[in-house]
């Protein structure tokens, strides 16, 4: 039986700050793979590439408050930096 992709243990290497701002990233990241997961068949953020990423801040986000794309990009941006990747993007 397949568990899945364990989001929480992936971010625990990157995450900083207080109890809660961890928890709101752990929540926004598992919203992200589910977004990617339902668009490209992909739970597992090693197989991710920019695109899908960048998808997300622009695509499903759209309709989004900018205070909440906000907080998506710094999620996004500690996807990229726990897969040691050097993306920029400009949401």
């Amino acid at each position: 039986m397949n568990k899945g992709f364990d989001m929480e243990l992936f971010l625990a290497g990157v995450l900083t700050g207080s109890h809660a701002t961890r928890q709101r990233h752990i929540h926004q990241a598992k919203a992200i793979q589910a977004a990617i997961a339902e668009r490209w068949q992909l739970d597992n953020p090693r197989a991710w590439h920019r695109k899908h990423l960048n998808w997300f801040l622009v695509h499903h986000l759209s309709q989004r408050a900018e205070s909440t794309r906000y907080y998506y990009l710094l999620t996004v941006q500690l996807i990229a930096k726990r897969l040691g990747k050097a993306w920029q993007f400009n949401s």
